[in-house]
């Protein structure tokens, strides 16, 4: 076996073994549980990179005071940019680190359940070898039961609930970090994003196994929670809340005083 199979993959495989076994006998509660655990191993590089990119958002108005000023000198603008960026500590990368540091899990994840879901005689013995001999619990579980709720967590969702899922939990967690702008190129390149990566997962949901689908609902689901009670709803709280140029629109008029008016002296 390579490195990636010793470290990461076979520890994963028994893991979820084990934790069907005392999950009612459920790989997906187990897949469940275990994104659970990944998440709140993470949760300080989550919380750090959250905080970062509010910061992102609350000095967006100076942003764009410095679009009106330096605008038409590109290198003057990139040098402000670049000096109020690291003087306020924020970060326009979102959660793509915290992403690009999920991408083993994913996929270890995804090789562990096409393993462990195996139920013909050559996929049960190629799961043999990964199975750790000293531990006798894990032989008696296979195979496993592969069905959770609606779903047969070896293939994908045939009634497409999990990518709709997927593209909308993403999309709301994209939304919440996604900074507003006045810089038409940026705020293109901000929805491109918002809209691009929801699609590829929801796309890569129909192919890849919906045990994989699963996991990536309920992270999507507890990074929302994280974000709310972190930074709040971020830019969500857009769709909901009043637009700038509405605000001030419907005022109350100022109520006349209630203080009697004084007559004009008599002459």
């Amino acid at each position: 076996m390579d490195p990636w199979e010793i470290v990461i993959l076979r520890p994963m495989i028994n893991v979820l073994v084990v934790a069907s076994k005392y999950l009612f006998n459920s790989p997906g509660l187990a897949i469940i549980i275990f994104t659970i655990l990944i998440r709140v191993i993470m949760y300080p590089l989550t919380k750090k990179q959250l905080l970062a990119t509010k910061k992102m958002q609350d000095i967006q108005p100076k942003l764009q005071e410095l679009q009106k000023k330096y605008g038409k000198d590109k290198q003057r603008m990139a040098k402000e940019q670049s000096a109020l960026l690291k003087e306020s500590g924020a970060t326009n990368i979102g959660c793509l680190v915290t992403t690009f540091i999920q991408m083993p899990i994913w996929i270890a994840l995804y090789q562990s359940i096409t393993r462990i879901l195996a139920t013909g005689p050559e996929e049960l013995l190629n799961l043999s070898r990964y199975l750790y001999p000293q531990w006798h619990i894990v032989f008696p579980m296979v195979p496993l039961n592969s069905h959770f709720l609606w779903l047969n967590l070896g293939v994908f969702d045939p009634l497409y609930i999990m990518p709709v899922l997927v593209f909308a939990t993403m999309w709301v967690q994209q939304k919440m970090v996604t900074p507003t702008s006045t810089d038409p190129q940026q705020q293109a390149q901000s929805q491109m994003m918002l809209i691009l990566m929801p699609v590829m997962f929801a796309f890569l949901t129909l192919s890849f196994p919906s045990g994989l689908a699963l996991y990536w609902v309920v992270s999507n689901i507890i990074s929302i929670v994280m974000q709310y009670f972190i930074t709040g709803w971020g830019g969500l709280a857009n769709l909901f809340g009043p637009k700038p140029e509405d605000k001030g629109k419907g005022a109350k008029p100022t109520p006349p005083s209630s203080e009697p008016k004084k007559l004009p002296a008599a002459k």
